[in-house]
């Protein structure tokens, strides 16, 4: 870790409550958060990093992610096989698969995951999954699906310096018949929950139930939520819970329409993720375009068909919150990363605005939103530690390219699924 660095010059977007964006300014990092923000900063004994033609802002928050299933990224729907990966092969392709996701992430700006992780607790499969978080480097919530009692007791421990842990839960039915117990037990360890929502995860009237048991709080994510009925964003609504959404894998899976009108209507400020790379792209600059062209296309839609009472159309300051601020908040990271404000962690993105692809820059947000992509992405540094210098990745990538090669060769054959032929691209 830099002990200290001071960007300097650059267009720096805080999206803070409380610190302003500035059109020029400085952002000084020390000991691993963000100590100052504004023009004319002095530093003595600080990197000193030129930021002029860029945009420095807070790392992106993937607030739902699969990372194990990138062995398969944009196979399609053909891609179906890997969903069993982790009782079919071994730990060390597990931790592959979750490093080469991760090392994606971070080439992305992205600074904060949240994976959803069905990682067991035999086999070396839990080990495998923090190591790979821990030598990923970024800050990342390890949601355990395969949370049995035992594995609840184990996660109390804390899995690493930048990974905290959180549960995951399906609800397939309206009945909370032992779910009761389990959910006390997470939150007698601090362990937030994630629960799967949406067709095919959650019956009807399974979220209201789990609401009228009391269940429901500030602690509990949902996630996705498409098709799920009025009653059952009402009660998560009234509860505090937060909603994580994947727009791109939800249209492209076939899982149903986002929800993004019916959160925006309850003042709900989801998170965005990508959930699946098999049918996603890795980036929140698609997740952002995503959530914004959807929710203006069901807008028009309704102002085509005659329909008076319009929702506002949401602004790109709408959406770069969901994929930062708002998808902090919702990681149950709130406090500690999302904006750039004194005191937070120094979780940051710079991003480069002389490329073709933007300049020139008429609106700073408008840019991030509409234009850029991952090539504008200039350094990531999570937590104080420099994760990207240059465009450059800090970390052993073609070692990272070598173990995933691998891992995929093995599991494709264990699963018997055709891989790196030109099939014309289902999904």
């Amino acid at each position: 870790m830099v002990s200290k660095i001071l960007f300097s010059g650059g267009c720096v977007l805080t999206l803070g409550e409380r610190t302003a964006n500035f059109q020029q300014a400085d952002v000084l990092v020390d000991d691993g958060r963000v100590t100052e923000v504004g023009p004319g900063i002095r530093a003595r004994d600080a990197e000193r990093v030129d930021a002029s033609d860029t945009v420095v802002m807070p790392g992106f928050v993937d607030t739902h992610r699969h990372a194990w299933r990138s062995l398969f990224r944009n196979l399609g729907s053909n891609g179906d096989g890997p969903l069993a990966m982790e009782t079919t092969t071994r730990a060390d392709d597990l931790y592959a698969a979750t490093l080469i996701s991760l090392l994606g992430a971070i080439e992305a700006g992205i600074t904060t995951v949240v994976d959803w992780s069905n990682a067991g607790l035999d086999g070396g499969f839990l080990d495998a999954a923090i190591q790979a978080h821990r030598d990923a480097g970024l800050r990342t919530v390890l949601v355990h699906a395969a949370a049995t009692r035992d594995v609840l007791a184990r996660l109390g421990e804390t899995a690493g310096p930048s990974t905290t842990n959180a549960i995951g839960v399906e609800l397939s039915s309206a009945s909370t018949a032992g779910w009761a117990d389990h959910w006390t037990l997470a939150r007698s360890l601090g362990l937030p929950i994630q629960v799967h929502g949406g067709p095919g995860k959650t019956e009807p009237g399974a979220i209201a139930e789990v609401a009228r048991q009391g269940l429901l709080g500030e602690d509990v994510t949902l996630v996705h939520g498409s098709g799920l009925e009025d009653a059952a964003l009402d009660a998560v609504a009234a509860s505090g819970a937060s909603v994580s959404v994947a727009p791109s894998s939800e249209m492209a899976a076939g899982r149903g329409s986002p929800p993004i009108q019916q959160l925006i209507d309850r003042r709900i400020r989801p998170g965005l993720g990508i959930d699946d790379e098999r049918v996603a792209p890795g980036d929140m600059f698609a997740q952002m375009r995503a959530t914004i062209s959807f929710q203006h296309a069901q807008v028009f839609d309704r102002k085509l068909a005659g329909k008076a009472g319009l929702p506002r159309l949401m602004t790109t300051r709408d959406v770069i919150r969901c994929a930062t601020v708002d998808g902090a908040r919702v990681a149950g990271l709130g406090g500690v990363t999302g904006s750039l404000e004194p005191g937070k962690q120094a979780d940051i993105v710079v991003l480069r605005t002389d490329r073709p692809n933007v300049f020139p820059i008429n609106d700073p947000i408008g840019a991030v939103v509409w234009g850029m992509d991952t090539s504008n992405v200039d350094w990531v540094i999570a937590g104080g530690r420099v994760l990207m210098r240059g465009g450059v990745l800090q970390a052993d990538v073609a070692h990272a390219r070598t173990i995933a090669t691998t891992a995929r060769e093995r599991v494709a054959s264990a699963m018997g699924i055709v891989v790196g032929t030109a099939r014309g691209g289902q999904g």
